[in-house]
Formats: structure tokens, C-alpha cells, sequence
């Protein structure tokens, strides 16, 4: 299965597709030649094909007599452009206001709202960055999304009183919304803050901007948003291991433990394990069938025999002040 990383990139990468290769600027009333699909400013390929009849960027005849006839006004890109460039719509409308308002014999009555620049961000739906956005996040129950009977007057007052209206800048990023109601509503670390769009979770790269473009927010009312409370996957992978680890050690120690009884004879340590060293005191071992005390006092069994391990010279040693000595067989 593959993974889709998504990578963020700069206006600048996309700019041999928003620019005129004719002015050296990002596209003003952009104008498509139909023959080759070549993309111009409206102005600047009608004073171009006054006096050729070919394509600037590719020599394609657009028409042999009357070229103009082969053009047509792109709005999705102009689109495009002008939602990609921060501020190019408001500073264009602005440079039209300032040219009739400067020209006041022409006649501008036949020309559209946005060819006055009469036309504000509002109804174009142009958001900048720096634009404040109204939103209400209301919080986001599963369990009762899936039941039905429930009188609608009394959800509505329950999502009036479960709704925070925020004021933020359009290029707050979901992430920060995320971290934001995880300090208000003092949400611990091993829960998850999920932000929806309706029922959509929403990318935490995603601005408002984004949002309010992808899911075409006409602006009249608060942007609505929803958020989610679970518990967090990560928490629960992670403590699955850790208890099939310990799973895992108690039963190989039991299985050693079972197969050290199986193979040692009875009533006798067995000698696999590494000596002790001087500073370690040596645990006796311990046999069932005699611990009970006799006559009030505990009897122990003898030492076993342990075979010498560093060969096989006879070993020297005192008792009682008296000189000993033993062999290996």
C-alpha cells in the first residue's frame, strides 16, 4: 500500500503557469487561444494578433483572417490566479477605480461591475491571508449523530449551547486549532483532537483559507466547524507490545524453569549457572520435604558435590585446622 505524502510548495514554482509570457505578468483577464490552449492577458493578445497571426509561444496558425475569432476568456484560471496571488484582486480592482476615476469621458456604464472594479473580495470570494474569518466549532458526538427520535427543536438549542464562535486569521492552520482547544478543554495527551468539516476530518495542514475554498463557504454565516474527542491509536499499539513482551518473557521462564526440573536430577541444583562472585553471598538451596523444623530446631541437608570447574588437579583445603586433600575422578 502506498502512502500520499503531501508537500507544500511556493508560488513561485507555479509561476510559468499564472504568468504572461508577453507582459512578464500574472494573468489579467486571461485569454486561451482554442487552437493550441496557450494562455494570455486579454490585452495583450489582442495587440498582439493585430499584427501576427501565429501563437507567441508555439507558431500555431490561430486563424488565417481574423485570428480574434479563435480566443476565448478563461475564467477558471483567472480564478486561479487571482485565489494563488495574495492581494493581485484587490490591487487590480483598485487600478481600474483609479483609472475611470481619472478618465472621467469614458463611458463605463456598459462595462460589468468588475471591469469598473466595483467588485469587493466578499463577492468574488477572494480570501487573503491576513483576512479575519468567523467560525463556530461545536463539539462532535458519534453516539448521537446515530440515534434518531430526538425532537429537532431541543438539538438545536443543545448545538446553540454547545457552540464557541472564534475570530482568526485565514492562515491559521488546522493544527493550531487542534492545539488550541486541546488546552482549552483540557484534553489529556492519550486522547486525540479531531476537526471536521461536517463529518470530513480535515488535514492538519489545512488553513482556513483552504477550508473555506474547498468546501465553498459563501459567507454567510460563521464558518462551521466540529470537532472529535478518541482515544488515541498510537497509546494503544504501543501497550499491546509491552504486555505480549511480558507475556512472551513469563512464558519462556516458565518453559526454562520447567525444562531445568526435567533435566537436573531430583534434590540436586543444577550446575549450568555461572559461579558467584566473592563479594555475593550464596544462597542455599532450598528443598521442601526437609524445611519443616524438628524438635524445635531446622535441620539441613548436606551440601551437595560440585564438580571442580577449572580441571582437574586435586584441590587443598582446611577444616577444623586439619589439612585435606581431594580429587576429581
Amino acid at each position: 500500500m502506498t502512502m500520499h505524502r503531501t508537500t507544500r510548495i511556493k508560488i513561485t514554482e507555479l509561476n510559468p503557469h499564472l504568468m504572461c509570457v508577453l507582459c512578464g505578468g500574472y494573468f489579467i483577464d486571461a485569454t486561451t487561444i482554442i487552437e493550441c490552449l496557450h494562455s494570455f492577458c486579454k490585452m495583450c493578445i489582442v495587440r498582439y494578433l493585430e499584427t501576427s497571426k501565429y501563437c507567441p509561444i508555439c507558431d500555431v496558425p490561430v486563424h488565417k483572417t481574423k485570428p480574434l475569432l479563435n480566443i476565448r476568456s478563461d475564467k477558471t484560471l483567472q480564478d486561479i490566479v487571482y485565489k494563488l496571488v495574495p492581494g493581485l484582486f484587490k490591487n487590480e480592482m483598485k487600478r481600474r477605480r483609479d483609472f475611470y476615476a481619472a478618465h472621467p469621458s469614458v463611458d463605463a456604464t456598459t462595462r460589468s461591475n468588475e471591469d469598473r472594479g466595483e467588485v469587493a473580495d466578499e463577492d468574488k470570494r477572494i480570501i487573503t491571508d491576513d483576512e479575519i474569518i468567523s467560525l463556530s466549532i461545536e463539539f462532535f458526538d458519534h453516539n448521537k449523530a446515530k440515534k434518531t427520535g430526538v425532537a429537532e427543536d431541543k438539538q438545536s438549542k443543545e448545538r446553540v449551547n454547545n457552540k464557541r464562535y472564534l475570530q482568526c486569521p485565514a492562515a491559521m492552520t488546522i493544527m493550531h486549532l487542534r492545539k488550541f482547544l486541546r488546552s482549552k478543554m483540557d484534553i489529556p495527551c492519550t486522547y486525540q483532537v479531531e476537526v471536521m468539516y461536517e463529518d470530513e476530518p480535515l488535514k492538519d495542514y489545512y488553513t482556513l483559507m483552504d477550508v473555506a475554498y474547498i468546501y465553498t463557504w459563501r459567507r454567510n454565516g460563521p464558518l462551521p466547524l466540529k470537532y472529535g474527542v478518541r482515544l488515541s491509536c498510537k497509546k494503544m499499539k504501543m501497550s499491546h507490545p509491552q504486555q505480549e513482551g511480558q507475556n512472551s518473557t513469563g512464558r519462556s521462564a516458565d518453559s526454562d524453569s520447567a525444562s531445568d526440573k526435567a533435566c537436573s536430577p531430583a534434590g540436586v541444583p543444577s550446575t549450568s549457572s555461572s559461579l558467584p562472585s566473592p563479594g555475593t553471598p550464596v544462597q542455599s538451596p532450598h528443598f521442601p520435604h526437609i524445611s519443616k523444623p524438628v524438635n524445635g530446631a531446622s535441620t539441613s541437608a548436606p551440601a551437595p558435590t560440585r564438580p571442580f570447574p577449572f580441571g582437574n588437579k586435586p584441590r587443598k583445603a582446611s577444616l577444623n585446622g586439619s589439612s585435606l586433600s581431594s580429587g576429581l575422578a
